[in-house]
């Protein structure tokens, strides 16, 4: 609920990430704060040797989306206009928990290997893991294991979709819109045809695409030629070629828009991230762990503010899912989703896993996410996942075949 209260967004979850350092410290973890240039990441260690396993932790909430922890459309009354429309204060929390767990086992049971949790900032905009990765903070993990709160409970078996995410900047010259505009060369002009531009390639892309953008500025007055804009993109598909090939594309584009317009651009890549990579006997230990630990166990409370939230939406009321899915022998289709887990799984063995901590068929990334992870009921799906979690880590450290 900390976390909740905080619900800092990407790079800025100073308080949120200093929060979850301060706790494992107390712990006695080792913690090395501002890790990858990035002031709100942080490794905490305990133990030594091998096996080294890895507890993924995010604590970023996105912007626009906070609520007050009730069924309806409702501002918090501290004025905090973030959310944790993805749930990362549970995520958060969660894998605090359990790499304490474990670090409390290995000590009773005088175990070799270390336990390391690392504190990932800004997934939201698919960027802490990538530098984290790009440092070398990975390389010597011999596992890695995460969740994610969601709408069902089970073993993540879909790889989801690399992505590419950056920035479209336009530089042009300003002029009086009314009195003299052919003194003026818009930057908004640039970003519009390009978007344009790209809404008309659409039609002529595959259907795994996922291609979206938003304008973060497009200039201050309408009587002003703007003579700066920016448009933000974030490009998807099942595999990095197929991502690469429709950046090239719009990247085209957004030099015709600047040609068309007489004015400058800058293209800023941002990151890049991989399709998630299955792991399957990581896959299937977790499962296990999760069959034997049981699916959140939903009071009718839980189950009331659901199907209020439900009812307000004006989708289908069937409350909160608990059952557990079980693991297909086949991974499933992709997921519209990226994450830089991904970037992870490709250095070491990884897994992850879904519990519900929110209502059937609710908008993800809204404001009734947000207000979902507020309450107690979605701390019930997250104290599965922390046993969980904690299981999966000592099945590492004991069967290490």
């Amino acid at each position: 609920r900390e976390l909740w209260d905080l619900s800092e967004i990407a790079l800025k979850e100073e308080r949120s990430a200093a929060f979850l350092a301060k706790v494992l410290a107390d712990e006695g973890f080792a913690v090395e704060t501002g890790v990858a240039g990035m002031p709100t990441a942080f490794v905490a260690s305990w133990g030594e040797g091998r096996p080294v396993i890895g507890v993924l932790a995010e604590y970023d909430a996105l912007p626009g989306v906070g609520n007050a922890a009730v069924p309806k459309r409702a501002p918090r009354e501290d004025g905090v206009t973030a959310g944790q429309g993805c749930g990362h204060n549970l995520f958060g929390a969660a894998s605090v928990t359990g790499a304490i767990a474990v670090k409390r086992a290995m000590e009773w049971l005088s175990l070799p290997g270390t336990v390391r949790l690392y504190g990932t900032p800004a997934e939201e905009t698919v960027v802490g893991k990538v530098y984290m990765a790009r440092d070398g903070l990975f390389d010597d993990l011999d596992a890695a294991i995460d969740w994610h709160p969601g709408t069902e409970t089970g073993t993540r078996n879909q790889p989801g979709r690399a992505m590419n995410s950056f920035t479209v900047e336009y530089f042009g010259q300003a002029a009086h819109g009314a009195v003299d505009p052919w003194n003026g060369r818009s930057a908004l002009d640039a970003v519009e045809m390009l978007n344009y531009g790209v809404n008309m390639m659409r039609e002529h892309v595959k259907p795994t695409t996922r291609i979206h953008y938003v304008i973060p500025d497009g200039g201050d007055a309408p009587n002003v030629v703007p003579e700066y804009a920016k448009v933000w993109y974030y490009v998807r598909d099942l595999d990095r070629a197929s991502v690469e090939d429709y950046y090239a594309r719009i990247l085209d584009i957004a030099t015709g828009a600047a040609m068309a317009t007489r004015t400058e651009h800058k293209v800023t890549l941002t990151t890049g991230v991989h399709a998630y990579l299955l792991n399957r006997p990581l896959q299937e230990a977790m499962q296990a762990n999760l069959d034997f630990v049981g699916g959140p166990d939903f009071t009718e409370e839980d189950q009331a503010f659901a199907k209020e939230l439900q009812a307000f939406l004006g989708v289908e009321e069937k409350g909160l899912e608990g059952e557990i899915k079980p693991l297909k022998d086949e991974p499933e289709p992709p997921g519209g989703g990226s994450t830089d887990v991904a970037e992870v799984s490709r250095i070491a063995p990884a897994a992850s896993l879904s519990v519900t901590t929110a209502a059937a068929g609710i908008p993800w990334h809204s404001w009734a996410t947000s207000a979902s992870h507020g309450t107690e009921g979605s701390v019930r799906g997250a104290e599965v996942a922390a046993k969980v979690l904690a299981l999966t880590a000592m099945d590492l450290l004991l069967k290490p075949k």
